[in-house]
């Protein structure tokens, strides 16, 4: 069978009248913003954009999803549900990266982070006619996730990264907070050492937003190039070897990678504001 599929895609590659791309189809261009709703004010953009949109769904459905889930009274599927998220939030998410003094404070943070992301994630591999196209006046459909956009996972990781060292002054003071960046070391070396010390923690900015984007932007690059051979070469024969690996792909990226990078970012976000509260030295 291997076999076959593989002889088949040959001949679809090498057919001659496929050998040259008849279509077009760049997949790039579904994560291009265009202003759908102009709002400027002076020199700040407000504009609302596709990820504008998607956002403000995901932010709908995780409110729809903590009232659904996590205020149920009565014993069933969803209270069990809720329960299950709101342990992970809690014993791997919170409890692994804040001392116990700040869970009170910041376990609500860390769990709509980790909710809100995987649903803004899940959201972007269910089609909807959200793509700002349209076939013969007609919406057309597709997929897009507003954390493949790299503006939207810096802001997210931006409050991370202010929430860390405004509660690393707030429970240490400024002085013992900073000082805590230096680490024990010849005094020879805290010229280099602590340069390196401020440039790892706005490393953590970019890491934790960078990581967040490009697992969701090569997710769906991946799926679209992939369903984009069958415009671009035109050819039926290569549904068959094209289709099964998009939709292998698609199932990962919705079984695996949502949930995966919806957690690591809140668990890390965890991890630095804890770091920041109680400073290794």
């Amino acid at each position: 069978m291997k076999r076959l599929l593989l002889a088949l895609t040959t001949l679809a590659l090498v057919a001659p009248a496929n050998a040259f791309a008849r279509g077009t189809f760049d997949p790039t261009t579904e994560f291009e913003q265009h202003e759908w709703i102009p709002i400027h004010l002076g020199p700040l953009n407000l504009s609302i954009t596709k990820a504008v949109v998607y956002l403000m769904l995901g932010a709908l459905l995780t409110i729809a999803l903590g009232l659904g889930l996590m205020r149920v009274k009565r014993p069933g599927v969803r209270r069990t549900i809720g329960e299950q998220i709101y342990e992970v939030a809690q014993v791997q998410v919170a409890e692994q990266g804040l001392p116990s003094k700040a869970i009170g404070r910041w376990f609500p943070y860390v769990a709509t982070l980790m909710l809100f992301i995987w649903t803004v994630n899940i959201l972007g591999f269910i089609p909807l006619p959200l793509t700002g196209k349209t076939w013969h006046g007609i919406p057309t459909w597709g997929i897009y996730a507003a954390t493949s956009s790299l503006s939207v996972t810096l802001a997210l990781a931006l409050l991370t990264f202010v929430f860390t060292h405004v509660e690393g002054i707030r429970w240490n003071g400024p002085v013992r907070y900073f000082k805590s960046w230096i680490p024990e070391a010849p005094k020879a070396l805290l010229a280099l050492i602590v340069p390196l010390e401020i440039l790892g923690q706005f490393m953590r900015l970019i890491s934790l937003s960078v990581r967040l984007f490009a697992n969701m932007l090569a997710g769906h690059i991946l799926i679209l190039t992939f369903i984009g051979l069958l415009f671009i070469l035109q050819s039926i024969v290569l549904a068959v070897f094209v289709i099964p690996i998009a939709a292998l792909f698609y199932v990962f990226e919705v079984v695996i990678v949502v949930t995966i990078q919806a957690f690591i970012f809140a668990a890390l976000s965890a991890i630095y504001i804890g770091s920041a509260i109680e400073p290794e030295h």
